[in-house]
């Protein structure tokens, strides 16, 4: 499917732009490139890999004629640029309008526009049911990329999301803030130690991305079920594994910060399709008129739970720390302090 195919980026240099590199670059794929506005860690990133696969385009998606001259000649596209810190959005919510709404467009836009085969656009669990200017922001580009696949009735693109929840190890994960704690010897600063997360690694991220491109129809928006654990268990999993005994404060939640995570709402889970490892949540493909009923709606019309943190499979203590160790980070700082 890859074979000397051209996938963009955008947002590259992030945590989820770098698994996606290590995993296509030894692959079949002609050209990756790397689409965002840190110039520093593009020659980082650039250094790093030494590979005439990568390409590296500085721009902004917030700048139509920008993402729309880094397109040309792309087979896929996965966008996964956006303002994610919570609280910074709610401090300034219009730049992420700025960026996750009209930057999204503009991707959105020029993938049509130049004939991209396929495109993700990477969403979060703060898009249902939105109680934050991030999440509002998510939701709405969700909302532009399935009315492009709607009004895109000759196909020749397809327009797909993806939705995350809490991704180890990432850039604004908790885990690298309670490992940075630990190891600098002062307290673990937890907001609410009922609060539940979603504890999915980063390959697992690229693989749902993966998923999404070999299975999606126009529409289409899918999640990769994962197990929870609590803020706490986390915190002591990471205690247990560096053998600290740094005291825990409790901070409280910070700006419009949910108690769970939620991947899909009960509208939602009532038309999914379960498949496997994943749900795919089909858009609504009639039109204004709504004189026929979906015929999936007539078969699956009863409302069912919401998919969410609280009421996935739960980790335990021992759980957690078996799954942190298996994580990059913590591997790494590990080995850091032994030597």
């Amino acid at each position: 499917m890859y074979k000397n195919k051209v996938l963009l980026v955008t947002g590259g240099t992030g945590s989820f732009g770098n698994m996606v590199v290590k995993h296509f670059i030894n692959t079949e794929i002609k050209e990756i490139i790397i689409f965002s506005r840190d110039e520093k860690k593009q020659d980082e990133m650039r250094n790093k890999y030494s590979n005439d696969k990568l390409k590296f385009i500085i721009g902004d998606i917030r700048d139509l004629q920008s993402i729309s001259e880094a397109t040309m000649g792309v087979d896929f596209i996965f966008h996964a640029a956006a303002l994610k810190q919570v609280p910074s959005c709610e401090f300034y919510p219009l730049e992420a309008v700025k960026t996750n709404i009209l930057g999204a467009e503009n991707v959105l836009h020029a993938a049509y526009m130049n004939g991209v085969q396929k495109i993700v656009v990477l969403s979060t669990d703060k898009a249902v049911l939105p109680i934050n200017a991030m999440g509002i922001s998510k939701a709405m580009m969700e909302k532009l990329m399935v009315g492009k696949a709607r009004r895109n009735n000759t196909g020749n693109t397809i327009f797909c999301a993806t939705r995350y929840g809490n991704v180890m190890g990432s850039r604004g994960s908790v885990i690298p803030l309670f490992i940075d704690q630990i190891l600098s010897g002062g307290d673990i600063t937890i907001t609410d130690p009922e609060m539940t997360r979603f504890m999915m690694s980063l390959p697992e991220s690229v693989d749902l991305v993966k998923f999404a491109f070999d299975h999606a129809n126009n529409g289409d928006i899918f999640v990769h079920k994962a197990p929870a654990a609590t803020v706490l268990n986390v915190a002591m999993a990471l205690k247990h594994i560096f053998n600290a005994d740094n005291n825990i404060r409790i901070i409280g939640a910070r700006h419009g910060e949910k108690k769970y995570e939620t991947l899909c709402n009960g509208e939602e889970m009532s038309k999914a399709d379960d498949m496997g490892g994943f749900y795919r949540v089909p858009m609504d493909s009639r039109g204004l008129n709504y004189t026929e009923k979906l015929e999936s709606d007539l078969q699956k019309s009863v409302m069912k739970n919401e998919y969410n943190s609280d009421n996935t499979k739960q980790l335990n203590l021992e759980d957690t720390i078996e799954l942190l160790l298996t994580l990059d980070i913590v591997k790494e700082n590990m080995k850091r302090i032994k030597s």
